[in-house]
C-alpha cells in the first residue's frame, strides 16, 4: 500500500469518528478501492497519551468497512477509557495499522520464538483456551521489548500470567503493520517506518 492510500485510510478513520457525532452517513467510495479483506487497528492519541486502540486481527471486513468500525469503537468502545468528546477531535491523532495474516510460531523448543520474532516487524497474539491478547508492533519499540518480554507483555494483554507462553497449549502468533498517521492532530500523514537494533540473551 503506497502512502497516497494510506493517507486516504487516516482520513476515513477520522471522518467516521467527527461523522458520529452528527449522526451522518459516511459517503463511502463507490470504486472497489478498499474493497479487500484485511485486518485493521485504529489507534487515537492524546497528547501522546493513548485515547482509545481496537480493530480486528483478522480480515473479517473488507478494509474499507474495517477502518469505518474500529475508528468508532477505538472512540466509543474501548473499556479503558471515557467516550471521545467531539471537541476533543482537535487534540487526538489518528493512526491506521494495517495487518498482514497472523503466522502460528512453530517451535520445538521456547527459545526458538526469540529467533522467529523480530521486534520492529512483528506484533504478537497469543491464545489460551478462552484467553487472547495482541500487541501491535509499535507498541514493542515502545517500550523497547526484547522478544521475551514482547511475549510477557502479549501475555499480560490477554489475562494471563507472564509466563504462560511457555506452556505447551498455548498459541503465538506473529503479524506484520504497514502503519500511516498524523504527525499532530488533522495534520500530515506520514507512513511511519519502525525499526529497532537489539540483542539479547538466549539464556534469558
Amino acid at each position: 500500500m503506497n502512502l497516497e492510500e494510506g493517507k486516504l485510510l487516516v482520513k476515513l478513520a477520522r471522518n467516521s469518528i467527527i461523522t458520529f457525532f452528527s449522526s451522518k452517513i459516511i459517503d463511502l467510495d463507490s470504486t472497489d478501492k478498499f474493497q479487500d479483506k484485511q485486518g485493521v487497528f485504529v489507534t487515537l492519541t492524546k497528547f501522546s497519551r493513548l485515547r482509545g486502540c481496537i480493530g480486528f486481527a483478522q480480515a473479517v471486513f473488507p478494509l474499507q468497512r474495517a477502518i469505518i468500525e474500529a475508528a468508532r469503537a477505538a472512540a466509543f468502545e474501548d473499556p479503558r477509557f471515557p467516550n471521545v468528546l467531539e471537541e476533543e477531535m482537535d487534540d487526538i491523532c489518528v493512526e491506521v495499522s494495517v495487518l498482514t495474516v497472523p503466522n502460528l510460531i512453530k517451535v520445538d523448543h521456547i527459545k526458538q520464538f526469540f529467533d522467529k520474532i523480530e521486534i520492529g516487524k512483528h506484533g504478537l497474539i497469543i491464545r489460551k483456551g478462552i484467553y487472547s491478547g495482541l500487541l501491535l508492533p509499535q507498541v514493542f519499540i515502545d517500550h523497547d521489548s526484547t522478544p521475551k518480554q514482547a511475549l510477557e507483555m502479549t501475555c499480560q494483554k490477554a489475562g494471563m500470567d507472564v509466563n504462560t507462553w511457555k506452556e505447551k497449549d498455548v498459541q503465538v502468533f506473529r503479524f506484520s503493520a504497514q502503519i500511516f498517521k498524523e504527525e499532530e492532530p488533522s495534520g500530515e500523514i506520514i507512513e511511519e517506518i519502525i525499526a529497532h537494533d537489539w540483542q539479547f540473551c538466549m539464556a534469558c
